[in-house]
């Protein structure tokens, strides 16, 4: 049951081929990631041993491995809470964290081999899983923080301390980021692949726009390895395209789901973890199981750019791929799992040659940061998805090739850009905040633990028309216009495609089609002075509306992600001086992450031309934040006042012409 370790092998080539690990960081003999930070809890992952489990028991053994990641992230709680004494005797962890972890493990990995068993042949093994280990703080290459941040518990209540940052400069959450997770990109050597392209290589490039989630759609769910589970990823993602995913979408939901994507025949759903300013503000998760309660704190920041591009084969034509297919690619688990499956890569614009794997990049002034992600580009021809969500989708090999058995199918290139401000690593990020992705608690923010996800809801007419695009080498975009020339999509044999000179913002593996329209309404200002939003939360029993921020209903979680830092960042480091535009902070309330589900608010505009329409009351999305009635107040109210002035001033020009007479 527990065979296929020659296809696992197939498919953690990511690692291999897209790029070298930067920093002088890398690997240690263990093959975990060397990385300096606070101590944490390393448990095996019992989720990516399972490599076939049954569909009768599919069901039974997700909800089983989502309650080991909540006795995980419990445990490290806890050893935050004890970071003292555990710092001066890891003895300390023993008897209080780490055997009733042991134990509370091993009933739930036996619930798994039973559920197995039921429906089929009982995994031989797991029980070796059960033990994890307490990994002590790591001196990581040009690490300055040793043990930074292990005497700052994680709030209870998910309150920030101070101008946000945790114990030496450890990050808000107080798990993370330090100093030692960052790299200056313009120290790093080009390092991307370029597999040479056969004559019959596939060259085209077919792009969908789905806007930068502008509206704010959040939640710390993970359908694809979490069905049914309310917080089943432990961190925020941002989603764009398909608007109804959530732990309890099923496919009948994603099929009818709204969609912001230009082409209402892209249903797609694309989803990655937020990234966040460690800035000490509080986002309405602050509270909230997958935000402040776990670690995850800051200010969500909205992608200035998001491009989504489909490539072909070095080595040949691409073939369609299955309606519901499901990707991920990266390991969100990576820091401790090890770079085995880890996928991440970070750069600038302007310099995008060079990815980073497991640090963040520091940006010269003019620069943004520019996260990429590569999706597997080969599929095993049967399934949609595996028991792992890994064995049957594969990378190509260093030709381009797919493993023996798999077949090449179009390559999505994620390409997600955010203005932000290289963080001011000598002061810990009080001057200029650090940022990083959301993650699992014990992950502790690390860059190598980027991840992306996918799931392909392509009418299957433009899926078709995708494929025949690509492999005719055509240039296609969202729009249908062919050929349009204003596209300049990375090519399969290309990592980044041409990059700008730094400074021009727009460098790197793709640009922009000049035609390019956003596909969701900009979002809203940042001026502090501003009335604040009014939230809508739907589920399929009722609708409640919310005035202000913090009064909303408890199953909702919503952010106002802005890409500024908080005013308390004042003046930024001479490294990105000219984007330090602040806004103030906000003390707004928390939402229980969940089952909550949201609909576009009144006055705002829809994403995509077709979702202009209210939903109906008993359609289900996912959580999310829209701008609603208090914000289309505070853009009518001077025009109201200058009618009232108006008319004054005609009553009194009437008066004046009776006085006359």
């Amino acid at each position: 049951m527990l065979g296929g370790g020659g296809l696992v092998a197939a498919n953690v080539y990511a690692s291999a081929t897209e790029g070298t690990w930067g920093g002088g960081s890398g690997t240690d003999a263990t093959g975990q990631v060397r990385s300096a930070g606070m101590a944490t809890i390393d448990c095996p992952d019992v989720g990516s041993k399972l490599t076939t489990v049954p569909d009768g028991a599919r069901e039974a053994v997700d909800r089983e491995l989502a309650q080991l990641d909540q006795q995980i992230a419990a445990a490290y709680q806890q050893l935050q809470a004890s970071a003292d004494s555990v710092r001066q005797d890891p003895t300390a962890a023993d008897e209080p964290i780490m055997n009733p972890l042991k134990e509370k493990r091993s009933a739930t990995i036996e619930r798994i081999a039973v559920a197995i068993d039921q429906v089929g042949d009982r995994p031989e093994g797991l029980e070796s899983l059960a033990a994890c280990t307490l990994r002590p703080a790591q001196d990581g290459a040009g690490g300055d923080t040793g043990n930074a941040g292990q005497g700052s518990a994680a709030p209870s209540d998910g309150a920030q301390q101070g101008t946000g940052q945790g114990q030496n400069g450890a990050g808000q959450g107080g798990n993370g980021p330090v100093a030692s997770d960052y790299a200056d990109i313009t120290s790093v050597q080009p390092n991307v692949p370029n597999p040479p392209q056969q004559d019959d290589a596939s060259r085209g490039t077919f792009t969908s726009e789905c806007g930068v989630n502008a509206n704010g759609l959040f939640n710390s769910d993970n359908v694809i390895v979490a069905p049914g589970v309310s917080n089943g990823a432990h961190h925020f993602h941002d989603y764009i395209g398909n608007q109804s995913n959530n732990a309890f979408a099923s496919d009948e939901d994603l099929a009818k789901a709204e969609t912001s994507c230009v082409d209402q025949g892209d249903k797609s759903t694309y989803y990655w973890p937020v990234l966040r300013l460690q800035n000490g503000k509080q986002e309405q998760d602050a509270g909230s199981p997958g935000g402040g309660t776990e670690g995850n704190a800051g200010q969500i920041v909205t992608a200035k750019q998001v491009t989504l591009t489909f490539v072909g084969s070095p080595r040949g034509k691409v073939t369609e791929m299955p309606r519901l297919l499901r990707i991920i690619t990266g390991d969100a688990k990576a820091f401790v799992n090890g770079p085995t499956n880890a996928n991440a890569s970070w750069s600038c614009t302007g310099f995008e040659d060079r990815q980073l794997k497991d640090k963040y990049p520091l940006c010269p002034s003019g620069s943004d940061v520019v996260r990429t992600f590569r999706f597997q580009s080969c599929w095993d021809g049967r399934n949609i998805d595996s028991a792992n969500h890994r064995t049957h989708v594969a990378f190509a090999g260093p030709d381009g090739s797919c493993p023996e058995g798999f077949r090449a199918i179009p390559q999505l290139v994620q390409r997600i850009v955010y203005d932000v401000a290289a963080p001011s690593l000598n002061d810990g990020g009080r001057t200029v905040p650090l940022f990083a992705v959301d993650s699992f608690p014990e992950q502790l923010h690390k860059p190598v633990t980027d991840h992306g996800d996918f799931i392909n809801v392509f009418d299957e007419g433009l899926m078709r028309e995708m494929v025949d695009c690509i492999n005719s080498g055509r240039t296609c975009g969202a729009r249908g216009g062919d050929d349009s020339g204003a596209t300049t999509a990375p090519s399969p044999s290309d990592d980044t495609g041409a990059t700008d000179a730094p400074g021009t913002g727009t460098g790197g593996a793709t640009a922009e089609p000049a035609t390019s329209a956003p596909a969701e309404p900009a979002p809203a200002s940042s001026d502090p002075t501003q009335e604040p939003r009014t939230y809508t939360t739907t589920s399929p029993a009722n609708t409640t509306k919310h005035d202000k921020p913090g009064t909303h209903d408890s199953r909702s979680s919503q952010q106002d992600g802005r890409t500024k830092q908080d005013s308390e960042g004042k003046q930024t480091a001479p490294a990105k001086a000219d984007k330090a535009a602040s806004t103030a902070p906000s003390d707004s309330g928390a939402g229980e992450v969940g089952q909550a589900t949201q609909t576009p608010a009144a006055g705002q505009a829809a994403q995509s031309p077709a979702a202009q329409a209210q939903p109906p009351a008993d359609r289900t999305e996912p959580q999310a934040v829209q701008g609603g009635l208090a914000e289309t107040g505070a853009h009518l109210w001077p025009a109201a006042i200058g009618m009232l002035l108006a008319l004054s001033g005609l009553v009194m020009l009437l008066r004046a012409k009776r006085l006359r007479y």
